[in-house]
């Protein structure tokens, strides 16, 4: 029977060694010449390929389950239910999600008759219509506003033959005037659900792989211990690469399709920078490709990278570290495919990285990571598991209650942590330091902001003479003579540095200090913020006097 053969293909996917890949291989070739009873074993047998795709014994099992997975699509079982399995990311199965305008453009640009709105969305219905009219020309707005067509009927009386409702909007978006700020915000107010249909070369996670990244075959058991992160911390991964501007754009589209594959989005992938794009290889067949964030979309202190992590290529989950300093407050996600497998020391590594690439050697996890409006966080247990690798709350709550539900788990070891509970442990951050004689805050990156709204009101006069008043102080703080000699991204870089110039204090540094910071600002600017990142981290007078309390 079918269901049997994939009973014990789950059994064994992650057995190694002797005799373990032949195993599979005789039940893969079962599984290949069979058609599955239902949707669930159809679900079940796609999660299984991806997972050995990411975890090969051998080269012929690993080339066995590529074919398999790049003809799943095909299958008669996932055909016979195709519209049960869909929105699961596989291949041949459609897509939803309401997708965020960078997305949404990148969607429409590269599958233009793929992209529909899902018509079941009544509220964005409404917000439709109501902003259709500042879409078209003045003849079309005055027929729709006599008319008072509903936004899904206005849409189809205005777009072109062959051309999908929601393609006609992103390029009316697109063709607002202003900038990709303003049409980003134009869009978002609609907020239309969409349905990616499938084509050969859709997002799907059945076909995610990142060629460049390296491949080790398995002969030992996946390591599930749970590691020591200062020692983790301590070993230096294998290499660094900065990725051309092509292998960057193929990470950048390979990270945004990851998203799309899960009814998911993150800015730092839908705003990454192909030209700022690295490949860490870690050993062992596991890596992370870092991404970071388009020039004009850069946060003003923080460096942000998000990244996959990769398993033979293989994503097998998402990453985002926003850099402060020597403070990363991270996100960290293992696919659910995954979870059975080394999320813990994957974990580790991705410290080592930080560690090891940016400066990092303090790190915090946000509530929402933990599970504050964030059912997935609360059913992964992801508290607990931040807290068993060593991360500890600060706030007063969240340690008494830790303490309770670590009392009951020692009286009585088959205790789990009630919804309820985790919920409001997870309404406070989590933090780890790598030297344990220190306690670093969280970055006050809201008081920083409020501080130079202060010293904007402090100047009494128009904002924008205000800013270039300060911009002039600084650039006298740190000697330079003429902004023309700056670029134009310099330029924009030093204008958001200048208050933080003199709210440092920076005119009683040593001359060293403020030649580092000026070196530090122009760094922002350049093609990737990496440098930037480390320079910010090392610049111990500006962290101690903007980002410590």
């Amino acid at each position: 029977m079918p269901g049997g053969a994939l009973r014990r293909l789950e059994r064994c996917r992650d057995d190694y060694g002797s005799g373990a890949a032949a195993h599979k291989l005789a039940l893969l070739a079962a599984l290949g010449r069979t058609q599955l009873t239902g949707p669930g074993q159809v679900r079940r047998l796609h999660e299984t390929l991806c997972f050995l795709r990411a975890y090969p014994d051998d080269a012929q099992v690993l080339a066995v389950v590529e074919r398999m997975l790049a003809r799943f699509d095909r299958r008669a079982d996932l055909r016979a239910h195709r519209e049960a399995l869909a929105h699961g990311g596989i291949a041949g199965t459609t897509t939803w999600y309401p997708f965020f305008w960078p997305t949404a453009r990148w969607l429409a640009t590269r599958w233009p008759k793929q992209l529909r709105f899902d018509r079941s969305d009544a509220e964005a219905e409404k917000s439709l219509a109501r902003a259709l009219p500042l879409l078209v020309t003045p003849h079309e707005a005055v027929a729709l506003r006599e008319l008072k067509l509903a936004g899904y009927a206005a849409v189809d009386r205005l777009r072109a033959r062959g051309q999908t409702d929601a393609t006609f909007l992103v390029r009316r978006v697109a063709a607002l005037a202003g900038d990709d700020f303003t049409r980003e915000a134009f869009y978002d107010a609609i907020n239309p659900s969409c349905e990616l249909l499938a084509a050969g070369d859709t997002p799907a996670r059945t076909g995610e792989k990142f060629a460049p990244a390296p491949v080790v075959f398995r002969s030992a058991p996946l390591r599930r211990g749970r590691p020591d992160l200062r020692a983790e911390a301590r070993r230096a991964p294998r290499s660094v690469r900065r990725l051309s501007t092509a292998d960057g754009a193929r990470l950048v589209d390979l990270a945004r399709g990851a998203m799309v594959g899960r009814s998911r989005d993150l800015d730092a992938f839908a705003y990454g920078n192909a030209g700022d794009c690295w490949l860490v290889d870690d050993g062992g067949g596991l890596a992370f490709g870092l991404i970071g964030v388009a020039a004009e979309r850069r946060a003003p202190l923080a460096a942000i990278y998000g990244g996959l992590t990769l398993s033979n290529g293989v994503p097998i989950g998402y990453i985002q570290a926003d850099l402060a300093g020597r403070s990363a407050a991270l996100s960290f996600n293992t696919f659910e495919t995954f979870r059975g497998g080394e999320a813990a020391f994957n974990f580790g590594r991705l410290l080592a990285v930080l560690r090891h690439v940016f400066g990092a050697d303090a790190f915090s996890i946000e509530p929402y990571q933990l599970g504050e409006g964030n059912d997935e966080g609360i059913a992964s247990g992801a508290w607990w598991f931040y807290y068993k690798l060593g991360f500890r709350p600060r706030a007063a709550a969240a340690r008494t209650l830790a303490a309770v539900e670590l009392a009951r788990m020692k009286h009585r070891p088959a205790h789990r942590s009630s919804s309820a509970t985790l919920r409001q442990l997870a309404a406070h951050h989590l933090f780890f330091d790598l030297d344990r004689r220190r306690r670093t805050p969280l970055p006050p990156l809201a008081t920083i902001g409020l501080r130079v709204a202060r010293l904007l009101a402090a100047r009494h006069g128009d904002r924008e003479q205000a800013r270039a008043q300060i911009g002039r102080e600084a650039a006298a703080v740190l000697g330079l003579r003429s902004l023309r000699l700056l670029s134009d991204g310099e330029r924009r870089a030093f204008a958001d540095f200048s208050p933080l110039v003199l709210l440092a204090g920076a005119a009683r540094w040593p001359q060293r200090h403020r030649r580092d910071l000026l070196a530090l600002i122009r760094a922002k600017a350049a093609g990737s913020e990496l440098d930037y990142a480390r320079r910010l981290a090392a610049h111990e007078p500006l962290c101690k006097a903007l980002l410590a309390q």
